[in-house]
């Protein structure tokens, strides 16, 4: 797979403007990104910007806490959607995780990827918060409920991708299920690192950075 499609064009940040999402859409197009990924209500005009292009819209779900409840989240997801969205990253119900209540996560997770209906989902499991213990826990859950992805880091968090977490996701799910690594991936050495590790997609800002340090 050429470099490229590793990368998931991302720009999350609670301030983006139309027109910060339309450098975001044209640089996707002109590097040949997997996806950009943007706030749900970015969806539809990113959707219009890229259409006739291989580059898909992924959007983000529960973000970032993931705290909704899962009814709000499997609504969210059918929205994003309806607007365009090709990739849905859900972030799990962190708390229920880490007191245990592994049933709770599931049917959360479980009701996006119904909700999406055939729409490639990814799960956001925040490994910044969790132990190795509860890595694999989240990323078991996430397999059962018939996800695409897990996925490491919403950015938002304490921390972000560590190859070490991405290699354990990796050898939980196996060959056949996504890991995407996200969150401080900032050059063409994170980049490799992560790769190595065992991640297949990368969420990264820094996108541009990365192609052109190979180009170098």
């Amino acid at each position: 797979m050429q470099k490229s499609k590793y990368i998931d064009h991302t720009l999350l940040k609670a301030y983006a403007t139309s027109k910060e999402i339309m450098n975001l859409c044209a640089e996707a197009n002109k590097y040949d990104f997997a996806s950009v990924c943007v706030n749900p209500c970015n969806v539809a005009l990113a959707h219009k910007l890229l259409a006739g292009t291989d580059v898909k819209v992924c959007t983000v779900i529960g973000f970032p806490l993931g705290a909704n409840t899962s009814d709000v989240k499997a609504y969210e997801t059918t929205s994003a959607i309806a607007n365009g969205a090709d990739e849905c990253d859900m972030v799990i119900n962190i708390g229920a995780l880490k007191e245990g209540n592994t049933d709770l996560v599931y049917k959360d997770i479980k009701a996006v990827v119904d909700a999406a209906n055939g729409v490639l989902v990814k799960v956001i499991i925040e490994t910044c918060y969790l132990t190795p213990e509860e890595i694999v826990t989240a990323c078991e859950l996430s397999k059962k409920a018939g996800a695409d992805f897990v996925k490491t880091s919403t950015g938002f968090g304490t921390g972000g991708a560590k190859a070490e977490d991405v290699a354990l996701m990796r050898k939980t799910v196996g060959p056949d299920m996504g890991v995407k690594a996200s969150g401080g991936v900032r050059n063409k050495e994170d980049f490799e690192k992560m790769i190595e590790a065992g991640a297949n997609r990368i969420g990264c800002s820094a996108g541009v950075q990365i192609m052109e340090g190979y180009n170098e």
